[in-house]
């Protein structure tokens, strides 16, 4: 709650006490000297440090003012009107100007104002300051390239120079259960803006390790504060998650926006179903959970640690946690993707493709977009990831908890990702196992009951090809055992099973989930659902999708018969 945080990769600043509404205010302020005497800190070009520092006779701190002044008289008088070290070289002034703008640029920027104080605060109050910042300091940045080139710019790109996104704070108003006192403080986040497409680069790729139930409250070791922690209340599924997150996981906290719907100020002063908390400086190093049975309350705790600084952990925790509680719910979770596939004539046939991570489920739907384009007018998103199937009145349902996907760049085809590219969170394209965290669907739409008319196993490792019926006994064997071959995109490599294909509640309850899967399979059989498997071939060479394309095509076979059959 400083007026700025500032790290190696991030800096966040509080618009309450730090909001410059002008180029001289900016300039003069203590912040933008701290940003720059960091600059300095951190330069590792001695020749811009010795010439900072006017031949080292000076200190940091000192340099950092000096700059500042110097940059004030250069808002106002040409280069050659001043009388400063620091104009003497215009070819050096130019190269530290670009340098401290690339310095700030290079991180990931962030910012945050307090909603309940401010007399008629409304979104446009908080995107309308976010926006005049983000001019402010490119126009700035503009003014001193132009006077120290001596001309004007040819060629103007109007990059993100304020912040890759902002958020607004509340304070929750009904008081928590004994035991949870420490999160009361603790800022409540109510409006998000994204500056999308927004990349981030956190610190690892990939999720190691398994999530653990434990028999200890995690809030008897929480370390966070209302100095630097918020929260990010969202709706996981029907369920009310409060996530908890330090300051230095802001980056995929936010990310959060693209992924689950926020919760608003009347669900959040509910009682939570899930509480989750990410970067807990608790020296374990562990991903955890804990049932709190007097309150009804699942709680997920992600430890800080640099391993930790990926989306995945956040993200399969809090699915973890919907699920377990789920399961004791009676619903069966579905590590899967499934889909409302809309044809032109108006006819439409829900597909579900179970599977664990790489196993093609995602990919299939994408090929089937390909294969059907003259046939397809939309495909609907309930679930990208995690969904559920529970039996009303003795037919089954599917439901699913996320408003967008988070999507492996690797296995899609070279367009896919480009296509919303406009809304998305990109995390870490320069690397292997590159995602992007895409919008899909509205919340009011994944919540719904929406019935199936095909469930198959998504099936990667085997040379078959296209799409089999098989009996509703040997895919629920199938699904229990869970094979795929591992494509690395967690800890596993080559040919690996997991209970059920979901490491994120089935596997850790066994004994819960058996007699769900035992109900509703039966259930899917006397509906007359088909149950079988898709050969997605996506444990073999990326670059031959024969396989896949096959697959797609016999899919697109399944839904259109009906239309043939009709015609």
């Amino acid at each position: 709650m400083n007026t700025i945080y500032l790290s190696d990769n991030q800096i966040v600043m509080n618009y309450n006490r730090m909001y410059p509404k002008n180029r001289d205010t900016l300039l003069k302020s203590d912040t933008f000297r701290f940003v720059l005497e960091y600059f300095m800190d951190e330069i590792q070009n001695p020749t811009i440090l010795k010439y900072l520092t006017i031949d080292n006779s000076i200190n940091i701190h000192q340099a950092s003012k000096d700059m500042s002044h110097f940059l004030r008289q250069l808002a106002i008088f040409e280069l050659d009107e001043i009388d400063h070290p620091y104009a003497k070289d215009p070819d050096m002034l130019l190269t530290c100007i670009e340098e401290m703008y690339k310095f700030w640029r290079n991180r990931s920027r962030f910012a945050f104002m307090e909603s309940e104080h401010m007399e008629s605060f409304g979104v446009n109050t908080l995107v309308g300051m976010d926006s005049n910042l983000n001019n402010l300091i490119l126009r700035t940045y503009r003014l001193f390239e132009e006077k120290v080139q001596g001309r004007s710019n040819s060629v103007y790109r109007n990059a993100q120079a304020g912040t890759n996104a902002c958020f607004s704070i509340y304070k929750r108003g009904k008081k928590f259960a004994k035991g949870y006192e420490a999160l009361q403080e603790i800022p409540m986040i109510d409006t998000v803006m994204l500056r999308t497409p927004m990349i981030l680069h956190p610190r690892s790729s990939k999720r190691t390790g398994v999530i653990n139930q434990i028999h200890q409250n995690p809030m008897e070791y929480f370390t966070g504060s209302k100095d630097n922690w918020f929260c990010y209340p969202c709706k996981v599924g029907s369920l009310l998650c409060l996530t908890y997150f330090n300051i230095k996981y802001m980056p995929l906290a936010l990310s959060l926006a693209n992924l689950f719907e926020l919760a608003t100020k009347e669900e959040v002063e509910q009682k939570p179903d899930l509480i989750c908390i990410i970067g807990n400086e608790d020296d374990k190093n562990e991903t955890q959970f804990y049932h709190d049975d007097e309150n009804d309350i699942w709680i997920g705790c992600v430890s800080d640690d640099p391993r930790m600084d990926y989306f995945g952990y956040l993200k399969k925790m809090m699915l973890t946690l919907h699920n377990v509680r789920k399961m004791h719910d009676g619903w069966l979770p579905i590590h899967g993707a499934f889909v409302k596939v809309v044809m032109r004539d108006g006819s439409s046939k829900n597909i579900m493709l179970m599977g664990d991570s790489g196993a093609g489920k995602s990919e299939s739907i994408e090929a089937l977009k390909s294969v059907g384009k003259d046939y397809i007018r939309d495909v609907e998103v309930i679930f990208d990831d995690m969904g559920t199937i529970h039996i009303e009145n003795g037919v089954p349902y599917g439901q699913g908890t996320e408003i967008g996907a988070f999507i492996r760049l690797d296995d899609l085809e070279p367009g896919t990702p480009y296509r919303d590219m406009d809304r998305s969170v990109f995390m870490a394209p320069e690397n292997p196992n590159s995602r992007m965290v895409t919008p899909a669907s509205p919340y009011r739409f994944i919540v719904q009951n929406h019935k199936i008319d095909l469930f198959a196993y998504a099936n990667n490792y085997t040379d078959k090809y296209g799409l089999a019926e098989l009996s509703v006994e040997d895919v629920k064997e199938t699904c229990k055992m869970g094979k795929r071959m591992a494509l690395g995109t967690t800890q596993e490599v080559g040919i690996s099973t997991t209970y059920f294909a979901n490491p994120f509640g089935p596997m850790q309850m066994e004994d819960v989930c058996e007699p769900l899967i035992d109900k509703t399979f039966r259930c899917l059989k006397e509906n007359g659902v088909f149950t079988g498997e898709i050969y997605t071939h996506l444990g073999f060479s990326r670059e031959n999708r024969k396989g896949l394309n096959v697959a797609a095509q016999e899919l697109l076979e399944f839904i259109t018969k009906d239309i043939q059959t009709n015609k």
